[in-house]
This record gives C-alpha cells, sequence and structure tokens, in this order.
C-alpha cells in the first residue's frame, strides 16, 4: 500500500481529533434544528457535517439515487442543491416541477437514503448556470432591477421563494416536519456586490434576510459571502480555503458552504488541478479551528452537456 502524503496524514489526524472532541461536548438546546456558536444543533445534538453538492437538473431522475448513495458511500452526512428558478418557472405564472426538475422527488431521495439537505432557494443562485437562475421573462417586467431595492424585483423574488417554501413544507420535507431539510440559503455570494451596488445594496440585502426569515421553515437561514447578515441568517464562507473565516457574530458557528474542490475553465485554458492531499488538509484545518459544516463544491460531474450550465465546473465524482 502505498503510504499518504504526509500533509494528508497530517490533515486526517487533525480531523479525527477535532470530531471525537467535539462529540464529547453536551448540548441543551431542545429544537429540532438550531445553533449556537459551535455548530448546527439537530434534534438537541450538536453536529459536524460533511456536505456536497448535487444539482438535480444537471442530471436525470434516473441517476439520482445511483449519485446520492455515491455520495453517502463517501462519507456525507447532507445535499446541498441550488433552486433554479428560470427552470421551474420559464413563463411566468407557469410553474414546471417535472423530469428533472421534480425537486420534490430529489429531496424525498436524500430523505431515503438518510441523508440530510441544505436548500439554497436564491432565487439568484449563479451556479455556473445561464442568467444566474433568473428567468428570462423577468427582465421584461416593467421597472424592475435585479439585486437591489427595487419593489418589482422584491417581488418577484418573495413571491417565488415562498412558492418554494411553501411547496416543501406542503410535502413536509423540513426536518421539524420529519423531513430532510436541515438549512436554507437566500440570494448568493451579494456580499461582495455591495460596494459596487449602490444606495440599494444593503436595503436589499436586509430585506432579503428578513423576508427569508418570515417564511418560517423552522430551519436556520445562510447568506454566503454576507458579512453583514443581519441576524438570526448565520454569513458562511465560500472559498478554497476558510480556516481564516469568523461568522459576524460570536453565536453562529462557523460554516463553509463552497468547498471548492477545483475550478472552472475557459476557452482553451488548461484543467485546473487541485491535488486531494491540499482539499484534505484544507477541510482538517477548517474544523481544527472551530468550523462544523463543510460542502464539497461539486460531488457530482454527469451533465456536462445539458443545457443551462457552464462548460466545465469542478467535481470530486
Amino acid at each position: 500500500m502505498k503510504a499518504m502524503a504526509p500533509p494528508l496524514v497530517a490533515g486526517v489526524l487533525l480531523l479525527l481529533t477535532a470530531i471525537v472532541a467535539f462529540s464529547l461536548a453536551a448540548s441543551s438546546v431542545n429544537a429540532a434544528v438550531s445553533y449556537d456558536h459551535r455548530s448546527l444543533v439537530i434534534n438537541g445534538r450538536r453536529r459536524i457535517l460533511i456536505s456536497g453538492s448535487i444539482h438535480y437538473p444537471r442530471s436525470t431522475p434516473e441517476m439520482w439515487p445511483g449519485l446520492i448513495q455515491k455520495a453517502k458511500d463517501g462519507g456525507l452526512d447532507v445535499i446541498q442543491t441550488y433552486v433554479f428558478w428560470n427552470g421551474h418557472e420559464p413563463v411566468k405564472g407557469q410553474y414546471y416541477f417535472s423530469d428533472r426538475y421534480d425537486l420534490v422527488r430529489f429531496v424525498k431521495l436524500a430523505k431515503q437514503a438518510g441523508l440530510y439537505v441544505h436548500l439554497r432557494i436564491g432565487p439568484y443562485v449563479c451556479a455556473e448556470w445561464n442568467f444566474g437562475g433568473f428567468p428570462v421573462w423577468l427582465k421584461y417586467v416593467p421597472g424592475i432591477s435585479f439585486r437591489t431595492d427595487n419593489g418589482p424585483f422584491k417581488a418577484e423574488m418573495q413571491r417565488f421563494v415562498e412558492k418554494i417554501v411553501s411547496m416543501m413544507k406542503s410535502e413536509r420535507l423540513f426536518e421539524w416536519q420529519g423531513g430532510p431539510i436541515i438549512m436554507s440559503q437566500v440570494e448568493n455570494e451579494f456580499g461582495p456586490m455591495e460596494s459596487v451596488g449602490g444606495s440599494g445594496a444593503k436595503p436589499y440585502a436586509n430585506w432579503a434576510a428578513k423576508m427569508a426569515v418570515a417564511t418560517n421553515t423552522g430551519v436556520p437561514w445562510v447568506m454566503c459571502k454576507q458579512e453583514d447578515a443581519p441576524d438570526p441568517v448565520i454569513n458562511t464562507c465560500n472559498g478554497f480555503y476558510c480556516d481564516y473565516f469568523t461568522p459576524n457574530k460570536k453565536n453562529k458557528p462557523a460554516m463553509w458552504t463552497e468547498a471548492w474542490t477545483g475550478w472552472f475553465t475557459s476557452f482553451g485554458g488548461a484543467v485546473p488541478h487541485r491535488p486531494v492531499e491540499d482539499m484534505a488538509f484544507a477541510v482538517a484545518r477548517f474544523i481544527q479551528k472551530g468550523g462544523s459544516f463543510v460542502n464539497y463544491y461539486m460531488v457530482s460531474r454527469v451533465g456536462d452537456r445539458l443545457p443551462w450550465h457552464c462548460s466545465e465546473c469542478f467535481y470530486l465524482l
């Protein structure tokens, strides 16, 4: 057997030490899903959670069980996915939740496999996906201006977010209902845009957080790359390394919603490669420094030739 490289050995030891120590800590919180300064608390227990992104429309329903099982076999606790507005509402008011867009089926399959779900509703998702997930008709709404303190945009965004939350509730898919969804996300990587977004940027971010919380999902909401995320929303880290990251409040856990396993390519460019030893050490280092949630972005590479997506993204499987 080939000996493991020193960085990988060190990373694994750090990770195991952190998990053992963390598991010994007791929690008195009794809510179905809540959080404290250490982690998410699920049914009264603090949890270190390892997650991976599988985007349901980037594969077919026939592939989903196998992909989810591979994720579980690889040691994951959580499946993370965006919700793709332009796939679900290609025409205003006409919804589509079938075939590759059968979100309910996908979430239920994760539940059947014994995995949790982190649902990133957005509805701006980026995701290396056309128009960031926005439907084309949205830009023709009179008076609209995207991702800012704009009445027409906020009305459409709220309508779609509430539609998804209502659907998940009616199917009893949140954890407090017996479902697998333990966390939701609103917006996506908006924080870096605030400095160039004008006077409407910060009010919009605050509104988005409050609107999301008001849907009463019964699970925590996060905003990634959002240092000013208002309570009780958790701000999270995306990047190659997040051991430097601290939440914006002492009562919030350190969470890494996108641990980048690689990078996408430009046409004709070199294919980026991230050594597995570097990935393992980065994750172990994050947890050793107090992190409790890590999501590998991505874990599935199927669907590269399906529409909507980037030409090459980054995957583990």
